[in-house]
């Protein structure tokens, strides 16, 4: 073997290796507790960070020692892709990707959960016995505190527009979001916000005339924020930044009090589940006191059941904020964002109206 091609394949295995490692990151097994019973499986595809994950695997085989846990934690595009081509894989599949999970549900795939499961549950955060959300998790900004060295921390969305028409020289490049282009995640908010303010297509255009860094994920605007690159993080995931921020004393978390947009995690139980009993058993213990108690307690995703208050819960937020709070409703309205020729016509108007003071900029394609 030639020089070169040892050393193509050992960097191909240090490539393997690394991605191996990525996705054992990304997975959990927690065996059932030595003399539980014969084991029972329970297998979850999530769209939700360990960290987060942790606090209710452990606290529901607390109750349960005799199930055994296997948890994989996937991108919202990789949980949906493999779930259409495996169905049969998960006994509960977890997202923030509220149409998508709707659309699934819609079709066929979900399993009822029972009445006596979901009957106490808010009926604007369940769907036909079928479909559940089970966390409260609005849509932030981010600032970092040289921001104050410019002017006041903006309140709300119509502050942040005056704030970038103002002061643009200043916060040039140093702003960024979520590209609607690449991220589902942020096609959604754009969504949810043209329908919402009369306005937001003047603040999109003020976000690019201030030349506002188009982003991925909320990682990566926290990440500038914390180095200090970035002064001001828009339409952030709250129960990702939340644990960052405190974390940060440089950084600071503001819920806008004109409108916040909220997000929440979706579970069902598929129809082709391996182990279906175990699985309902667990979204029952996620709309439970108990379950939603660690919620509030040990995670930074919110509380809905009505029975938690305090920190942590949307009780708290709601008595806050009040009407401020927009969360989606499980319904057919969902079904929007997933049609293509509104897709298409919301990001080609989202793209002329960022480009709108920037008339040499290239074009981006879908």
């Amino acid at each position: 073997m030639t020089p070169r091609r040892l050393a193509r394949l050992t960097a191909l295995i240090a490539l393997w290796v690394l991605s191996a490692l990525a996705h054992a990151q990304q997975s959990l097994h927690l065996p059932a507790a030595e003399g539980a019973g014969t084991p029972r499986p329970l297998v979850i595809h999530a769209a939700l960070d360990l960290p987060q994950a942790r606090p209710l695997l452990a606290a529901f085989q607390r109750r349960h020692p005799e199930v055994a846990v296997t948890y994989h934690n996937l991108t919202t595009l990789d949980l949906h892709e493999r779930f259409l081509a495996h169905p049969d894989a998960a006994d509960v599949v977890i997202s923030s990707a509220m149409p998508w999970q709707f659309a699934l549900a819609n079709a066929g795939h979900a399993r009822p959960l029972g009445g006596h499961i979901t009957d106490a549950w808010p009926a604007w955060a369940r769907w036909r016995d079928e479909l559940v959300a089970f966390t409260f998790e609005p849509i932030v900004m981010v600032v970092h505190q040289e921001l104050t060295n410019i002017a006041e921390v903006p309140r709300n969305h119509a502050e942040l527009l005056t704030l970038l028409e103002e002061r643009r020289e200043a916060l040039t490049g140093r702003v960024a979001t979520y590209d609607p282009v690449v991220s589902g995640v942020g096609r959604t908010y754009a969504m949810e916000e043209s329908r919402l303010s009369p306005r937001y297509w003047d603040l999109v255009a003020a976000l690019g005339a201030a030349e506002a860094k188009l982003v991925a994920t909320t990682g990566e605007m926290l990440d500038g924020l914390e180095d200090g690159s970035l002064l001001i993080g828009y339409n952030l995931l709250g129960s990702y930044a939340l644990p960052r921020v405190e974390a940060h004393p440089d950084l600071a978390l503001v819920v806008p009090d004109d409108y916040a947009l909220v997000t929440q995690r979706v579970a069902f139980v598929p129809r082709q589940a391996p182990h279906p009993e175990t699985g309902t058993r667990f979204v029952a213990f996620l709309l439970s006191e108990a379950g939603q108690r660690v919620i509030a307690k040990q995670t930074s995703l919110g509380a809905l059941h009505p029975g938690v208050t305090g920190p942590g819960s949307a009780a708290a937020l709601r008595k806050r904020l009040e009407d401020a709070l927009r969360p989606p409703g499980l319904g057919p309205g969902l079904l929007a964002g997933l049609d293509r020729l509104k897709r298409q016509a919301l990001l080609a108007r989202w793209r002329r109206e960022f480009r709108r003071a920037q008339p040499s900029a290239p074009s981006t394609a879908e």
